[in-house]
């Protein structure tokens, strides 16, 4: 039977609650673990009696393990291995950032390098999205939730981390309960990582949207677009045959009337695909309802076999002009971050052999300060 991480806290709360210990106790055993990650169990002071045989019989401080740390050349970005108890493997991503290069309420803001975390919810992905080479993996299987909360406390040991994105691999919403209680855990002692620096992305898993601000008041939604209008984003996410895109619009719609948060809109630029301007004036016709922001993704290669190529820098901005003049839409275009370690968006697979190289990035202005104030 496999051990459970002591951050899988519904497996911690209904073990003790079985053996009539306190579930208060729960964040004073959270501290200690993320100040001590290898620690033994045994050693966590001021616990009852009964609490340690429980603990040193059905939990691991930590049930992973980081098996390497890669740093992109310019040294902005960490891409991390983890390796499971199951012997799968998972990526995240470490990506740093100058808040200077940012503003806030117009004016620059203080201070200097901050971190985020880009979180892996799945072994691989059920999605198969064509462009991206987390879906070549297939589905292997759900993190539980202490997996995901390992992921920060991996993180943390390199650089202390701010902001938590789930745009690793998998499908943070086809996780869900994981997702929520992880996001949870990562809100309350000893992390107390605000809602408003936690932002999922998701392809657009209707049902889960419906009720992610009852569920994660004040988290950020980042919607996987792609394309604006049916046809072609089945072409390119098989999965959106699932989800019609009128549907999707109805469902962000109904969750920002009743969030007021605004959503973000992840669309990759594939040339000749999806960059064109009828496809640039689409999209503002199907966003002229919703308070969004628009991130315009260049496409980063996936290995030989891709079928796609990355759109020329000149689409990409007309295509940014057209949202921004046309439609009056909040359009910025991702500056990507570690290609040359295969850490950069749409690129995070397992694969130990492979390496690549590109050339590397400046410091980059954080997603907060992509942010309506």
């Amino acid at each position: 039977m496999a051990i459970h991480s002591i951050f899988d806290y519904t497996s911690l709360r209904t073990e003790f609650e079985k053996s009539g210990i306190s579930d208060h106790f729960i964040p004073l055993i959270w501290k200690h673990v993320v100040q001590n990650p290898s620690c033994d169990l045994d050693s966590i002071p001021s616990l009852p009696s009964a609490a340690y045989p429980l603990l040193r019989s059905k939990f691991r401080s930590m049930t992973s393990a980081v098996s390497s740390a890669v740093d992109s050349k310019d040294r902005v970005t960490t891409k991390l291995l983890i390796r499971l108890q199951n012997g799968t493997s998972v990526e995240a991503v470490i990506m740093r950032y100058d808040t200077r290069l940012g503003k806030y309420d117009g004016k620059p803001r203080p201070g200097g390098i901050r971190s985020t975390l880009c979180v892996s919810s799945q072994v691989g992905c059920k999605m198969g999205c064509r462009f991206c080479a987390t879906g070549t993996m297939g589905f292997k299987n759900n993190l539980s939730s202490g997996e995901i909360v390992e992921q920060l406390v991996h993180a943390n040991r390199f650089s202390k981390i701010r902001n938590v994105v789930f745009m690793g691999m998998g499908e943070p919403m086809n996780n869900y309960s994981s997702l929520v209680e992880a996001v949870q855990i990562m809100t309350g002692p000893p992390f107390q990582l605000s809602p408003k620096r936690i932002t999922v992305s998701t392809v657009g898993i209707i049902h889960a949207i419906n009720k992610f601000n009852d569920d994660l008041p004040n988290v950020n939604l980042a919607v996987s677009l792609h394309a604006p209008d049916q046809e072609v984003r089945c072409q390119i996410m098989p999965a959106a045959r699932a989800f019609p895109l009128t549907k999707l619009m109805d469902a962000l719609l109904s969750y920002q009337a009743s969030s007021n948060q605004t959503v973000f809109v992840e669309y990759i630029m594939l040339d000749g695909v999806n960059d064109q301007e009828q496809h640039a004036h689409q999209l503002g016709k199907l966003l002229e309802n919703l308070k969004s922001v628009v991130n315009l993704i260049p496409f980063n290669p996936i290995g030989t076999s891709s079928n796609y190529k990355t759109s020329k820098d000149q689409s990409v901005k007309k295509f940014q002009k057209i949202l921004r003049g046309n439609y009056n839409i909040r359009t910025t275009i991702r500056q990507e971050m570690g290609q040359d370690i295969s850490g950069a968006c749409g690129q995070l697979v397992v694969n130990l052999s492979e390496q690549r190289s590109a050339g590397g990035a400046s410091l980059l202005t954080d997603i907060e300060d992509l942010h309506i104030r």
